[in-house]
């Protein structure tokens, strides 16, 4: 009878040793992955870190270090190999998958009263899933215009505000005005075309991702759907106001050009801001612009980034504490001004560090009513829908490869086949 009990001991104590191998009897750890890659975030995530361990011994926070360029694939593989962070860090338009396929926890009785009602309910439509809600939106950014105030100044154009926007029409007439020899009025860097184009469609009444009373979701290109494409098409193959060059650029690639006086104006993301008052020469006057307004005025798709809890995270209550902790106002207005984007929460965004005319603030802040989830949040299949028909889509039609016929064709075509395997 002592073999069999020596066995069966160590088979106990292989057991405990597996099931809580961050605990053992003293304190919990979490390990917390974060994208922040700006150092001012870096170091905001860390010090919150920091203060985190310091009042909550019982509690300690990893911090871990992750990639926006790799962070889709390095989830997958730590999902399936057991291995996944307690607490994610990552973009809403990344999620459908991963709450769908049982790999995220669903948040809806974890997080606390103060924390859901603060962000908006357009807010938490980006993170639900079903009758779930995997992820806590807390940083968005819109799309601006970053324009050369000189150059803007001296055509005599007139200067857009949130209250009265650019028309699409007027945007296109606007960057003629500013083109001449050697230069453009705008560069549409568009290496990644499909969430500028539907995103920034949602102003004209576009949406693409159309979800049926079964729950299913169809492509279907409306009018709407063509109104930023066929603007930007115009702009590089009729006006020449813009040049067909960018368009396998990243927005970083554009931002010579603009300090040079190549380009006039730049559409990018909020957070770009932060590059341009690094590397602008000296006395480069710019300024923040609102993208234009279609038929649904300002609106604008965004897929915030997010944090979420692991499946497999054995201590979910206290992975949700500490996303709780650092959501808090104070905090939230800390990250957001270290990525140079815009928070989620009503409380933060109220902050008066993030309505200061300096550095475009307060035009970003004024659009963050107009901000809604993304069209393609909740399909499940966008990612190869994405890789594998749109973009290469929307690449031949704005290089003129492919007409606007041909664009819907394949996206309506094409897309519905990827679509329809995730759907059956």
């Amino acid at each position: 009878m002592r073999t069999p009990a020596k066995v069966l001991l160590a088979l106990l104590l292989l057991v405990a040793g597996c099931s809580s191998p961050r605990h053992a009897g003293g304190p919990i750890t979490l390990r917390f992955q974060s994208l922040a890659w700006q150092p001012e975030s870096v170091a905001a995530n860390k010090d919150l870190v920091r203060q985190w361990n310091a009042t909550h011994p019982g509690v300690r926070v990893e911090y871990v270090q992750g990639s926006w360029d790799s962070v889709h694939d390095q989830l997958l593989t730590s999902f399936e190999g057991g291995q996944a962070p307690d607490v994610i860090h990552d973009a809403s338009d990344d999620l459908a998958d991963f709450a769908y396929g049982g790999y995220l926890a669903d948040l809806t009785g974890l997080l606390p009263a103060r924390l859901r009602s603060d962000i908006p309910r357009r807010g938490w439509q980006a993170t639900t899933f079903g009758h779930g809600v995997y992820g806590v939106p807390f940083l968005q950014e819109p799309r601006v215009l970053i324009a050369d105030a000189a150059r803007l100044r001296a055509a005599r154009v007139r200067i857009p505000t949130p209250e009265h926007p650019w028309s699409w029409a007027e945007f296109r007439q606007v960057a003629k005005e500013l083109s001449g020899p050697g230069t453009y009025g705008v560069a549409w860097p568009l290496k990644e075309p499909v969430s500028a184009t539907l995103n920034l469609s949602l102003s004209a009444g576009g949406r693409l991702f159309h979800r049926g009373a079964d729950g299913k979701v169809a492509v279907r290109f409306t009018t709407g759907d063509e109104v930023v494409p066929r603007t930007v098409h115009e702009q590089v193959a009729v006006d020449h106001s813009a040049p067909a060059s960018t368009l396998g650029s990243g927005g970083s690639d554009t931002l010579p050009g603009l300090f040079g006086g190549r380009y006039a104006m730049v559409p990018l993301g909020f957070s770009y801001r932060q590059q341009i008052v690094r590397q602008a020469p000296k006395g480069f006057s710019w300024e923040v612009l609102p993208a234009p307004a279609g038929s649904d005025g300002l609106t604008q798709g965004v897929s915030p980034q997010t944090l979420s809890v692991s499946a497999d995270c054995p201590h979910k209550k206290e992975a949700a504490a500490f996303i709780d902790f650092l959501l808090r106002p104070r905090n939230m207005v800390r990250l957001a001004l270290g990525d140079w984007m815009l928070p989620t929460g009503t409380r933060a965004l109220a902050d008066p560090a993030l309505h200061t005319a300096k550095y475009g603030w307060a035009t970003g802040t004024a659009l963050a009513a107009r901000l809604r989830t993304a069209p393609a949040q909740s399909v499940r299949g966008y990612p190869e829908w994405k890789d594998k028909v749109a973009t290469p889509a929307y690449q031949e039609y704005y290089s003129g490869a492919i007409s606007l016929t041909e664009l819907r064709h394949r996206l309506q075509r094409d897309g519905n086949l990827v679509l329809a395997r995730y759907q059956r």
